[in-house]
């Protein structure tokens, strides 16, 4: 589904990813962990071509994204919920949904009944303006402009940052269905270790750029968390 190899990224003189290489499987949901500053953002957005790489490959269900600018990433079948959600403020909730399927590979240009499913409240507030919901509805109207798009590959950066406890355990059970009744194969960013090992199946360690663990969640011990995730 998704495999990085040999993946360098610097910015200025400051060599921030090494040799990254992993492979995500169609089907998982896969965690990446490490503490602040490590290089998780910046990953992401090296796979969405949002920051030049200096070497390495991409590819995305035996698709070559070198060079490929990120709306023909997202094109491909990647949806991408960035950290901080960056929705349009100004604009409505149907509004936001419908910029996600701007980027459909199909001529669909209505909004799933399933996000309004997954979400009831943008039903709700599909009127309202995206800068007048709070930080928790904000986070699941951005998931759902990027399931607009119908995506293969569901990347999230930290999508339970700042976010309410039970707006939280939505967001994770709607992560859960996506992904074990649909087959959605997606890959987050995580802090909270109990999240993650309630909505993943792997996980995959950056420390100072560089991969240095992964496995089966069942492998994320007690040594593994103490050596590259306690602050």
């Amino acid at each position: 589904m998704l495999s990085v190899s040999g993946l360098n990224q610097f910015y200025g003189e400051s060599h921030t990813l090494w040799d990254i290489d992993f492979s995500i499987d169609k089907g998982s949901c896969v965690c990446l962990m490490g503490r602040n500053g490590v290089g998780k953002t910046t990953l992401l957005k090296s796979i969405m071509g949002l920051v030049p790489v200096s070497s390495g490959q991409i590819q995305y269900d035996e698709i070559n994204l070198a060079g490929k600018r990120a709306e023909t990433r997202a094109r491909s079948g990647i949806g991408y919920v960035p950290q901080g959600r960056d929705i349009f403020p100004l604009l409505t909730v149907e509004e936001n949904l419908k910029i996600g399927l701007g980027s459909r590979r199909d001529a669909i240009r209505t909004i799933p009944e399933k996000i309004y499913e997954l979400f009831p409240v943008l039903k709700q507030m599909r009127s309202r303006r995206g800068g007048d919901l709070s930080g928790g509805q904000q986070q699941q109207l951005a998931i759902g402009r990027a399931l607009a798009l119908d995506p293969g590959l569901l990347i999230l950066d930290e999508p339970t940052e700042g976010i309410q406890p039970n707006i939280v355990q939505q967001i994770g059970d709607v992560i859960t269905t996506l992904n074990q009744q649909e087959g959605l194969t997606v890959l987050l960013v995580e802090q909270k270790l109990p999240f993650a090992r309630k909505v993943g199946n792997e996980f995959i360690i950056i420390d100072r750029g560089k991969h240095v663990a992964s496995g089966g969640m069942n492998d994320l011990n007690d040594e593994v968390v103490k050596q590259y995730l306690t602050v």
